[in-house]
């Protein structure tokens, strides 16, 4: 990765910031790795499993009722953890989601989790 590649805050609809992409990988507030952008704006977990998609915004947003279950896919390899900007622009101007969308950072948060956490996550012994 290079060390000025552009990260871009990916926010939730009250204008937090609860996400950065550097593409195609998706952070938390904390530099940990929590998900994948694909070419088509798709976003997708670190386990592979379809989220939602990015929009202009930029938000991630999600349908209420899931249409068909998109194939779980390959996610590329981990990257390390970064260190996010100590100065984020101020939120757009975030227009209403439809009723048949939800803002994943906002109403399903536990779907875009780090490798150590989630239902999948290896137990501890």
């Amino acid at each position: 990765m290079m060390a000025n590649a552009l990260i871009i805050p990916i926010y939730n609809t009250h204008g937090d910031a609860d996400a950065f992409l550097l593409y195609p990988y998706l952070f938390n507030r904390t530099g940990d790795w929590i998900g994948f952008v694909t070419p088509q704006r798709e976003v997708y977990s670190v386990i592979g499993e379809y989220v939602g998609a990015l929009t202009n915004d930029p938000r991630i947003v999600a349908k209420r009722a899931l249409d068909e279950l998109k194939p779980r896919l390959t996610p590329p390899p981990a990257p390390k953890r970064i260190a996010l900007p100590a100065n984020i622009p101020l939120a757009p101007l975030m227009p209403e989601l439809s009723h048949s969308l939800i803002d994943v950072l906002l109403d399903a948060p536990e779907k875009l989790h780090t490798l150590d956490a989630g239902e999948f996550r290896q137990d501890m012994d």
